[in-house]
């Protein structure tokens, strides 16, 4: 395949990039935060934040192969799935902001106000990133440029959680002057100010190039039938659910496992100087430390990839990643620097997996289309976004369950056994996650070489069936 083929310029792709700059900004909270706020902030029992996540994923998995659907049903003179962007990013914004307020009443009401918020916060998310994630398969026929694409969309991915990271509770205990649950309200008020500037710029900033066949006719029953026998889709999805646990349940416990078993520590941190440290600048910096390694990380995957082919490179980073992993079982919580050394060799090679994961699923996308003669893009990403969210609501509902039956209470000193479950949940249960991921992977058909011959005869295909994709 000629490389010119598909090239895009770096200003597109840089403008791609901001989607996630906006959608991270709630997906790192929700990672990394979503526990802690709905048990220390908010003040719901942890096994109901864990019934709620989990009944929010369950909906997920049946609303975002919908999203998916419709997302490819429709047709404006911005393409498929572009107008989202621009259509919910304000709705989005707003309804992120009610749901971290904490509203004052109490009981059920209150329960019944964070089941209604998370779960439209959750539905408005699937309806603009499902088509944001979709533009991936069709903003150029080239797999390689996809794939660096896909690296800087992860740029700006580690940007948004360098953001978060670290200045979400600092910004929480500024604004909130002593009160938490306004601090984070005024949080997503900035928060969604920006997303919204950040999903126009994707917007106007992006074209869609790649559009099904001219001959393909509408059908979700067969929509749904290709994707289920789509081999090398139905590998990456089992690789995603497990990959996203893997990070999920360490990421569900990180704030509980610095305020509750590292503790207020005496500490010198670079740009902080020394001084004695509590739960929230731990827990920020670790965040931070993390985000900023994963950016390093994605910096290099695409020339590692290049170089050894996307599936060797995942096994490669990923077998540190679960050894970085596992290893904070053993060692003392005292131990900082230890702690921040592994948090960055396993940041740098964790990081750049998802990359590499959504990379494939372009490919996987490819791989239908050059089977059944018809493509669905975003029913293959949609679902593919599924997987991710079962992932995060498995993940979360396991630590949150954990936390509850070894007697977790919020804001409280914890007993051996509870302790000793954070303990389990930030290093031991995650890496036994990741190497069932590990091993799914190797399944995967999809080298470069067969995606490349693949590209080729897909462009061959158009080129004589007269659908040229646009190239500027």
């Amino acid at each position: 395949m000629s490389e010119a083929v598909g090239k895009l310029r770096f200003r597109e792709k840089f403008a791609y990039g901001f989607g996630d700059l906006a959608s991270v900004l709630y997906w790192q909270t929700f990672m990394l935060y979503f526990t802690y706020y709905y048990t220390d902030v908010f003040l719901l029992p942890a096994s109901t934040a864990a019934t709620m996540f989990l009944i929010s994923r369950i909906w997920d998995g049946i609303n975002d192969p919908i999203m998916g659907l419709i997302a490819d049903r429709t047709k404006t003179r911005w393409g498929h799935f572009r107008p989202y962007l621009l259509w919910l990013c304000v709705p989005f914004a707003i309804v992120g902001v009610f749901t971290f307020t904490v509203p004052p009443f109490e009981g059920t009401a209150k329960v019944v106000y964070a089941y209604v918020t998370f779960n439209l916060l959750m539905m408005l998310y699937t309806a603009i990133n499902i088509p944001y994630t979709s533009l991936l398969g069709v903003i150029s026929p080239n797999s390689q440029e996809r794939t660096t694409v896909s690296s800087i969309k992860f740029l700006f991915a580690f940007t948004a959680g360098i953001i978060v990271s670290a200045t979400l509770l600092p910004m929480v205990q500024k604004f909130g002057s002593g009160n938490e649950a306004r601090g984070w309200t005024i949080s997503f008020i900035i928060y969604g100010c920006a997303a919204i500037i950040f999903f126009l710029i994707a917007f106007f900033g992006t074209k869609e190039r790649v559009q099904p066949p001219a001959s393909q006719v509408s059908s979700v029953k067969r929509d749904l039938y290709e994707l289920v026998t789509n081999g090398p889709w139905l590998i990456l999805l089992a690789t995603t659910l497990t990959f996203i646990l893997f990070v999920a349940v360490r990421s569900s416990v990180t704030v509980h496992y610095f305020k509750y078993v590292v503790g207020t520590r005496e500490a010198y941190i670079p740009f902080l100087g020394s001084g004695t440290y509590d739960f929230n600048v731990l827990a920020s910096v670790f965040n931070t430390v993390g985000q900023v390694s994963s950016f390093i990380g994605v910096l290099v995957v695409n020339w590692f990839a290049k170089k050894i082919g996307k599936k060797r490179a995942f096994v490669i980073v990923f077998i540190i990643a679960i050894v970085s992993t596992a290893a904070f079982y053993f060692i003392d919580p005292r131990q900082l620097l230890l702690i921040y050394l592994l948090q960055v060799i396993g940041s740098m090679t964790g990081g750049p997996l998802s990359v590499l994961l959504w990379a494939m699923y372009a490919d996987t996308a490819d791989y239908g289309e050059w089977k059944y003669g018809r493509r669905t893009t975003g029913l293959v990403f949609s679902a593919s976004t599924m997987s991710q969210k079962i992932g995060w609501a498995i993940g979360a509902f396991v630590a949150l369950t954990l936390m509850s039956q070894v007697g977790f209470e919020a804001n409280q000193a914890q007993s051996e056994a509870s302790s000793h479950g954070l303990l389990l949940l930030f290093s031991l249960v995650p890496a036994a996650f990741g190497i069932i991921s590990l091993i799914l992977v190797f399944f995967y058909p999809l080298n470069d070489k067969r995606v490349e011959e693949m590209t080729a005869e897909l462009i061959a295909r158009r080129q004589a069936a007269g659908e040229q994709p646009q190239q500027s």
